[in-house]
């Protein structure tokens, strides 16, 4: 007899590194999976219709966060949605508006908009750190938690596209649920990295491969906020089926340093070609997890997360 299911349930980004993990969270919780991608048919998202339950409670829709009426057939039917597509910026953004800010501000609202429209019951959106830690007005020493948000100013001022955007989209969410009465929660990670169940390198394990690759270069020693990939998703799962969660939550799990980072990875995999010499970082900052804490919320051990990211990096051939 099949299994009864806990309900349909949409994730936008599905195929990227923390929507593929949220898509098989659900999937391993029973959920029946409404999966947005850019185009279903491309082999890098081959590896969605591989996880566990998906044959049966998976199903790809091809969308787009500015074509409204794609997500509105994705989200159709679905009781909640996990908002976890963005554009993450490369090395340069010429256009910010074009290629930053209105993907993230306006395909967020699109998102919401199609929620409302299919009487979505929650609606849990990942914002980010850099929503919550560009902020120079406050106080130092103390710790940055849910009530910190970055200064939009400041991030025009500095050129910080990423961190404007992910302000802006989050402060819009908020704003949106206010009017509407659309219940939105949000969740603020860290930089996350973990193994890869995709077959592309994204943005966050790049800092990892960086790290293990380029051993010539000088680096800053400067402070990293880690969370694991798998701790993000069960954050989230958390966030959508904890009836009391309200507001944003900041999703962090350890503080270390990059030195300290690289020595810990070189006692356990002593073959790569390591940072050899680090200039002193900037001014630290301190963040809280406590609010997500309070809800059951717990995070694995560094070590698991470095040995999981390098072993799925290994196997994947990136390292080689």
């Amino acid at each position: 007899m099949a299994m009864a299911t806990k309900g349909k349930v949409c994730v936008t980004g599905a195929g990227g590194y923390l929507g593929s993990w949220v898509a098989q969270l659900l999937l391993s919780n029973n959920y029946l999976v409404h999966a947005t991608v850019r185009l279903p048919g491309d082999a890098k998202y081959a590896h969605l219709n591989k996880l566990d339950k998906a044959s049966d409670n998976l199903k790809l829709f091809k969308a787009d966060l500015l074509d409204y009426d794609s997500l509105c057939s994705a989200i159709d039917g679905c009781t909640g949605v996990f908002h976890v597509a963005c554009p993450v910026p490369s090395t340069t953004v010429p256009n910010p508006q074009v290629e930053m800010i209105e993907p993230a501000v306006k395909g967020t609202l699109n998102v919401l908009k199609a929620c409302l429209e299919a009487k979505v019951k929650r609606v849990v959106v990942v914002s980010s750190v850099a929503a919550v830690a560009l902020n120079p007005g406050w106080p130092k020493g103390q710790v940055m938690d849910e009530s910190c948000w970055s200064h939009k100013d400041y991030c025009k001022t500095t050129n910080n596209w990423y961190c404007f955007s992910k302000t802006e989209a989050e402060e819009e969410a908020f704003e949106f649920a206010k009017k509407t009465g659309l219940d939105v929660v949000t969740v603020c990670p860290t930089l996350i990295l973990g193994p890869l169940l995709q077959s592309t390198v994204n943005a966050s394990s790049s800092v990892l491969i960086k790290l293990l690759k380029e051993g010539q270069e000088s680096l800053e020693n400067k402070q990293r906020h880690i969370v694991d990939v798998r701790d993000v998703a069960q954050a989230m799962l958390v966030l959508y089926e904890k009836p009391e969660a309200e507001g944003r939550y900041l999703c962090t799990a350890h503080s270390v340093k990059a030195r300290d980072l690289v020595e810990k990875m070189r006692s356990i995999f002593p073959n790569y070609n390591y940072r050899k010499s680090f200039t002193e970082g900037q001014e630290e900052y301190m963040l809280s997890s406590k609010k997500l804490q309070r809800l059951g919320w717990s995070y694995r051990p560094l070590e698991e997360t470095l040995v999981d990211s390098i072993e799925s990096y290994m196997k994947a051939g990136i390292l080689d």
